[in-house]
């Protein structure tokens, strides 16, 4: 018997049994969906945090307060600020903004809402690509030098607070003064840029009305600088010349007395694709399980048959049929059975992904990796769940079985 006719033997016998086949196939159905599904959602969950940080450009270093060292004072100060933003001392470094932030209440008329009320340096907005706006326009130099009573609205802010009324040239109260608004932002949408709910004003307002927190040094405190590198090239460069500065500033030595901590996009980046690839795998790990208890079911549904078709194996090896044809048809069976569930696996996981897309408003995305992985995986549990159904049969002497009732 070649193989064409094999698959054909095959083929018959698993139509023969249609419930029984498809409820065989469910394991690895469930299996191979939800193995698609997790790894397609994956993917697209890294995607869009992939996107979401190199939407801020991969040239952009942050830093923080490392409080460790910090004995509780804010580390940074805008006398940091000034220093980096000498050329003399980090020529790899194209912009320096810095943020000082806190919760305060907004009113307008009636109308209040308590979020987040950040000073910010007039490249701030820009910097972290938050420069486009839906009226008015952003902070400038001239606010900051006068420490002038201006805001910049998010949209979410805007409209809590105004409705539907336009905001720009109208006054917010924050802290019993009175502020114009300058310009509202468009919306910024989920993610790790997302400020829609924030209110801006100029750093130096800020630190004269509302923080006045200061460094271990006197200095006003910053609780964040945001520095963009002349290109991403020379990022590494820039945070060197960054390190040196500040511990210049603070007067620190050694680098484990840093009472800062700097941080890269690319490093943000490669930290949350390692994390993300990680929490990947560990889902189509769990998805795999259930392709091996659906190899299970396969595996007992086959020795059953194996049972019911002895005289048939009997007859066919009287008449000539080899070992190896009895074993060839059962396995094919047993490969079968994989590859049909995991084809339609593969479909209901893809839909399974398209809906939580929708759902999540995510970009789901089903690899060509993925689909190939979820199917030779559904052909090997065949394989290795069918071999020992398909000895069992091929070893059946055809004496034995032609007498079995």
């Amino acid at each position: 018997m070649n193989l064409s006719e094999s698959f054909l033997t095959a083929l018959d016998s698993l139509m023969a049994s249609k419930l029984r086949s498809a409820l065989t196939m469910l394991g690895v159905i469930i299996g191979v969906a939800a193995v698609i599904a997790l790894l397609s959602i994956g993917n697209g969950v890294s995607s869009s945090i992939t996107s979401e940080i190199q939407a801020f450009g991969t040239n952009l270093i942050s830093i923080i307060t490392n409080s460790d060292n910090s004995d509780g004072y804010p580390a940074l100060s805008m006398a940091d600020v000034e220093a980096l933003s000498d050329p003399l001392n980090a020529p790899a470094v194209s912009q320096v903004s810095a943020i000082v932030q806190g919760t305060q209440e907004v009113v307008y008329g009636s109308t209040s809402l308590r979020t987040t009320v950040a000073g910010v340096t007039a490249n701030y907005l820009a910097v972290n690509n938050l420069n486009e706006f839906q009226g008015g326009d952003g902070l400038t130099a001239g606010d900051e030098a006068t420490r002038a009573r201006v805001v910049v609205l998010g949209s979410e802010a805007a409209t809590d607070l105004f409705g539907e009324e336009y905001p720009v040239g109208q006054p917010v109260k924050i802290n019993g003064v009175s502020y114009e608004v300058v310009g509202v932002l468009v919306p910024s949408g989920s993610g790790f840029n997302n400020s829609d709910g924030n209110v801006f004003m100029p750093i130096t307002t800020a630190h004269s009305r509302l923080y006045t927190d200061r460094t271990r040094q006197g200095e006003k405190a910053v609780n964040n600088i945001t520095i963009q590198a002349a290109s991403e090239a020379q990022t590494d460069a820039a945070i060197a010349q960054i390190t040196e500065t500040l511990r210049r500033q603070h007067d620190i030595t050694y680098a484990a007395d840093d009472d800062f901590s700097i941080f890269s996009q690319s490093d943000l980046l490669a930290t949350f694709d390692a994390i993300t690839a990680t929490l990947t795998a560990f889902l189509g790990a769990i998805a795999a399980i259930s392709l091996v208890v659906g190899g299970i079911g396969i595996m007992n549904i086959m020795l059953v048959s194996v049972t019911e078709r002895t005289r048939e194996i009997g007859i066919r090896k009287a008449i000539g049929a080899l070992k190896r044809d009895i074993l060839i048809q059962f396995l094919l069976e047993s490969v079968l059975l994989s590859l049909l569930g995991g084809l339609i696996g593969i479909l209901i996981g893809w839909g399974i992904s398209q809906a939580v897309g929708q759902l999540m408003e995510l970009n789901t995305i089903v690899d060509v990796g993925t689909v190939l992985l979820a199917s030779g995986f559904a052909v090997a549990v065949g394989l290795v769940f069918g071999i020992y159904p398909a000895w069992r049969a091929a070893g059946l002497r055809p004496i034995e079985a032609l007498r079995y009732e």
